[in-house]
C-alpha cells in the first residue's frame, strides 16, 4: 500500500517539476516579448511632446518592467520585504549603488513615498528621465552576487535574456518622460496590471518566428481548408502580407533614427564639452606662457640690477683704496718735508736775512778784483776787522 503510494507521488511529481520549469520558461518569453511591444509603442508614439504618467502606452510599459524586475524575486532574507509587501527596490537600491551620479539618496529622502513598491515605481520614472534606466539595469547585472542573493534559479535577471532586456531598453533613451512623483501612479498599494490586448495586433509579424515559418503561414493561409497555425495569427493575402513586412520594416526604421537622433546628440553635446575643454585648455596654455615671459623679464632685471651693484660696489672700494693711497702718499710727503726743514727753518721764509747787506757790500767792490782774490787777500780780512763797524767802504 505504502508502495504504491510513494510510486503514485514520485509519478506526480516528476511532471509538476517540468511543468514548473516550463511554466517559468513561458513567463520569461512573454514578459520580453511584450516588453519589446510595449518599446516599439513608446516609440511610435512619442513625438516632440514628453510622455508622461497620463500615457496609456507608458502605464502599461511601467507594469511591464515591474513584472520583469518582479520575477522570480525572494528578496534578502525572506519573501517579503521590511513593508510587508515584495519589491525589486531593494536589490536595485544595493546593486545601483556604484552608478556615478545615481537617484538611489534622492528616493530613500522622499517623504510621501515609504513602501518599496512605491520606491521602485518612483525609481523607474526617474531613471527614464535621466535617460540611464538602461544604464542602472547593466551595473546592477554586472553584481552577479547581489543577483543571486536576491533572484531565485529561473528568473530573467539571471538568465542571458536579461542582456536582450538592456537592449530593448536604450532605444527609451531616445524619448523625453516628464513625470510628477507626487502622483497616483506611484501609489505602492496596488499592484500593477498588465493589459495584453494592445499588442495583440502585432501577432501578424512575430519577431521571434523564423522566415520559414513565416513563408509556411503565409502559404497556408492561400488554401481555404488549412486553419492559422497561431490563433490570433488572421488569414494573409500577399498583398497583407507585403504590406505587414512593411510596417515591421518601418518600425525598425523608426527605432533605429530615434537611436540615432539620440547618439548625434550625444555626439554634439560631448563635441561641445571637448570644444569647452579646448578652449580652456588654450587659455591655461597662453596664461602659463604669459607667466614665463613675466618671469624671465623679472629675472632678466634682476640680473641688471645685480650686475649694476656690483659695479658700484666695485667703483667704491676702488675709490676707497685710493684714497688711502693718497692720504699715504701725503703724510710720506709732509713727513719728507719737515726732515728737510729742520736745518734751515720753514718753508717759504729767507734762511739768510742778513746775507743782503753783505751781498750789497760785496756789489761795491771795484770790478778789477775777482772773488778769488778778495778770499786770498788777507789784508781785507785783517783790513775790515780792525775797521771800525760804523766805518763803510769808500
Amino acid at each position: 500500500m505504502e508502495s504504491s503510494f510513494i510510486q503514485t507521488t514520485m509519478a506526480l511529481g516528476l511532471p509538476s517539476k517540468k511543468a514548473s520549469s516550463r511554466n517559468i520558461a513561458v513567463e520569461r518569453k512573454n514578459l520580453l516579448t511584450v516588453c519589446r511591444f510595449s518599446v516599439k509603442t513608446l516609440l511610435e508614439k512619442y513625438t516632440a511632446e514628453p510622455i508622461d504618467d497620463s500615457s496609456e502606452e507608458f502605464v502599461n510599459f511601467a507594469a511591464i518592467l515591474e513584472h520583469i524586475l518582479s520575477h522570480r524575486f525572494k528578496g534578502p532574507v525572506s519573501w517579503f520585504s521590511t513593508d510587508g509587501q515584495r519589491g525589486f527596490w531593494d536589490y536595485i537600491r544595493i546593486a545601483c549603488s556604484k552608478v556615478p551620479n545615481n537617484c538611489i539618496s534622492s528616493i530613500e529622502n522622499m517623504e510621501n513615498i515609504s513602501t518599496a513598491r512605491a520606491k521602485g515605481r518612483a525609481w523607474i520614472r526617474l531613471a527614464l528621465m535621466e535617460k540611464r534606466l538602461s544604464e542602472y539595469i547593466v551595473t546592477a547585472l554586472r553584481d552577479t552576487r547581489t543577483t543571486r542573493r536576491f533572484y531565485d534559479d529561473g528568473a530573467i535577471l539571471l538568465r542571458e535574456e536579461s542582456s536582450v532586456l538592456t537592449g530593448m531598453l536604450i532605444g527609451l533613451s531616445a524619448i523625453d518622460f516628464s513625470f510628477c512623483l507626487k502622483g497616483e501612479g506611484i501609489d505602492g498599494k496596488t499592484p500593477a496590471v498588465i493589459d495584453y490586448t494592445p499588442y495583440l495586433k502585432f501577432t501578424q509579424s512575430y519577431d521571434y518566428l523564423s522566415e520559414e515559418e513565416d513563408r509556411e503561414s503565409v502559404g497556408g493561409s492561400s488554401s481555404e481548408d488549412s486553419s492559422p497555425e497561431h490563433p490570433y495569427l488572421p488569414l494573409l493575402t500577399d498583398e497583407e502580407s507585403w504590406y505587414s513586412k512593411w510596417r515591421k520594416m518601418e518600425q525598425k526604421f523608426r527605432i533605429v533614427y530615434a537611436q540615432k537622433g539620440y547618439l548625434e546628440e550625444l555626439v554634439r553635446l560631448r563635441e561641445s564639452q571637448l570644444k569647452n575643454l579646448e578652449a580652456e585648455n588654450k587659455r591655461l596654455t597662453q596664461r602659463l606662457s604669459e607667466q614665463g615671459e613675466q618671469g624671465l623679464q623679472e629675472k632678466h632685471q634682476l640680473e641688471g640690477v645685480i650686475l649694476e651693484l656690483q659695479e658700484q660696489l666695485h667703483s667704491y672700494l676702488s675709490t676707497e683704496h685710493l684714497s688711502a693711497e693718497l692720504s699715504l702718499s701725503s703724510e710720506s710727503q709732509r713727513g719728507e718735508g719737515k726732515q728737510d726743514a729742520e736745518p734751515w727753518g720753514p718753508i717759504g721764509k729767507d734762511p739768510t736775512p742778513s746775507m743782503l747787506g753783505l751781498c750789497g757790500s760785496l756789489a761795491s767792490i771795484p770790478s778789477c778784483k775777482s772773488l778769488p782774490s778778495l778770499k786770498s787777500n788777507e789784508c781785507l780780512v785783517s783790513n775790515s776787522s780792525e775797521t771800525s763797524p760804523t766805518g763803510s767802504p769808500s
